[in-house]
């Protein structure tokens, strides 16, 4: 760039240097011209024309000066500007390896720049036939959906104009129904009414009828007790010529009246209650016919079994355990051996056993069939005395009872025994509790709680259980009910009830503690209070990849799942 600079620049002062020159020649040539006209003009003897002739002369010599120097000072600039320009080509000798160098890298760069250039043009322009692909095939896409769309819509109104036509003339159907029924309901209606001025004018007969009716029966009540009062002196007067009292032959009659109508009342309970029972039994077979759906076939044998059971428990306290009436011994009371009077015949087989004929068919379809013989396969004999029984059965039995009384009195007092089956000895607690732990959670103080714990005999053989006490820290809270249940066969279970009165907000942990036959037991206990328990969802967080300036949210759940409530920052 220097080396173009100082060449243009040495053009230019050429240039200027040669038109300089040029001037100066024609100043000169004017010079002498003028020169010429001033020695005419004196020889003329023109001194106007000399003095203007020589005004111009001296101009033109100041300008011919001002050219000399100015043609003085190119001449320099242009010898300093070739000097100058000799030292940059011989500068440029010198690096003209490296100036080669660099045009040829300049070229490469261009190349580069060019083969970078055609690449950008073939990647855009397959870009922008894949982008043209992708429309035209959005394209299609959204022409197919709305194909779709519009077979969907045009279906919709078809189904739409299909279920129209349905609904109306299922309208019309249940328009036609309700008149019919209003129709049908008015007919009744207009029925009804005239069934109740029927039953109006009935009444008012009735009435009427009644009327008379209760005026003959006040009648018939009058001369009941004229009759009786009559048949009351005529026994006091018989009882008086036998020389019996009277007083007391009358009071035996009133209570022989009032036996026989106790009697009557006995027999219609005992119908109410047979009636129950058959109640009760229909509604368990309808409960286990709704829960054979859901319940496995093992499920409803035990819950059959459990209706046999019910069944005979009800049999038993219902029908079999009210003692028949009797009717007294008048010859007791009144001291005498006579006969009683007014006493029943009847069979009492008949006030307790279901009656024949209709009742024996609803039996057999209410009454579920047993798994296995029952009390109601059976004629039970309320009257039957029982047979003797085997003497060997009556020893096998006093010998058991006996055995069970000691085993008891060594249980109190605390001597234990181990438990051996052929083969094997039972070792570990005898009893299972079911929850393992009695557990008061999130309580409040000043409430009553209340749990049920099953105790299991796990043991192999019959065993015992009797309550000990409970620890020390809980004799303020905690109160145990339980009733030793006696024998306990092996896998049987019994029940006691736990009760916690809390009076301080505070945890407890203790014990209950039992006595088996194999060796003491506890069931641990625990009493928590409320507390609050926070949880989060996500243990890590994971945004996975991003690109720059997105944003990304993700969600956190605190959880309190404790009682307590709390505050969180």
């Amino acid at each position: 760039k220097n080396l173009q600079n100082i060449k243009a620049v040495f053009v230019s002062c050429s240039d200027t240097l040669s038109a300089c020159r040029l001037r100066s020649k024609m100043l000169a040539k004017q010079l002498d011209h003028v020169d010429m006209e001033i020695e005419r003009e004196e020889e003329a003897g023109n001194v106007a024309a000399v003095s203007r002739l020589q005004a111009l002369s001296s101009r033109l010599c100041t300008e011919l000066e001002r050219e000399k120097e100015l043609e003085w000072r190119l001449a320099l600039t242009l010898k300093q500007n070739l000097v100058e320009m000799w030292q940059i080509k011989t500068e440029q000798g010198k690096y003209h390896i490296l100036h080669e160098q660099l045009q040829k890298d300049e070229e490469e760069l261009q190349m580069q720049y060019q083969e970078e250039k055609e690449a950008r043009i073939w990647k855009e322009k397959i870009t922008a036939l894949q982008a043209e692909g992708r429309r035209r095939t959005q394209e299609k896409r959204e022409e197919e959906a709305r194909r779709e769309r519009e077979e969907r819509n045009k279906k919709i109104l078809e189904d739409a104009k299909k279920n129209h036509e349905k609904a109306v003339c299922f309208l019309r159907q249940s328009m036609a129904r309700i008149h019919e029924k209003n129709a049908k309901e008015e007919v009744k209606a207009q029925e009804h009414m005239e069934r109740r001025i029927q039953a109006v004018l009935s009444l008012k007969t009735s009435i009427a009828s009644n009327r008379e009716r209760l005026q003959t029966l006040q009648i018939l009540n009058k001369a009941k007790a004229l009759e009786a009062k009559k048949e009351e002196m005529k026994m006091r007067e018989a009882i008086l010529a036998e020389g019996g009292n009277a007083i007391r032959g009358i009071f035996l009659n009133k209570r022989q009246q009032e036996h026989e109508k106790k009697k009557e009342a006995f027999r219609e309970l005992q119908k109410s209650r047979k009636m129950e029972i058959v109640s009760r039994i229909l509604q368990e077979k309808a409960s286990i016919q709704k829960q054979k759906k859901s319940q496995s076939p093992t499920k409803a044998i035990k819950a059959r079994g459990k209706l046999e059971v019910i069944f005979s428990c009800i049999f038993k306290t219902c029908i079999l355990s009210p003692k028949p009436w009797h009717s007294p011994s008048v010859c007791s009371l009144a001291g005498e051996g006579t006969a009683p009077q007014g006493e029943s015949s009847e069979d009492p087989d008949q006030d307790v056993l279901w009656e024949r004929g209709d009742e024996d068919t609803e039996r057999d379809e209410t009454l579920l069939v047993p798994e296995f013989p029952g009390l109601w396969s059976r004629q039970y004999d309320l009257h039957k005395v029982p047979k003797a029984e085997d003497p060997t059965r009556l020893a096998i039995r006093a010998m058991r009872k006996k055995t069970a009384e000691k085993k008891m009195e060594e249980l109190q007092t605390g001597i234990l025994h181990k438990q051996t089956v052929p083969g094997r000895e039972h070792k570990g607690c005898a009893f299972h509790s079911k929850p393992s732990c009695i557990h008061f959670k999130d309580f409040d103080v000043g409430q009553i709680y209340k749990k049920k714990i099953i105790l299991t005999n796990a043991s192999y053989s019959v065993n015992y259980c009797r309550l000990v006490g409970i620890s020390e820290c809980l004799k303020d809270f905690i109160s145990v009910h339980f009733d030793p249940p006696g024998k306990v066969f092996s896998g049987m279970s019994c029940e006691f009830l736990v009760t916690f009165k809390p009076m301080i907000n505070e945890g407890l942990e203790g014990e209950v503690m039992f006595m088996a036959q194999t060796g003491p037991f506890c069931v641990p206990l625990k009493c928590t209070v409320k507390t609050c328990i926070l949880a989060l969802d996500k243990e890590l967080l994971d945004f996975g990849s991003l690109v720059v300036g997105e944003t990304i949210s993700r969600p956190i759940s605190l959880t309190n799942s404790g009682a307590l409530g709390t505050r969180f920052k």
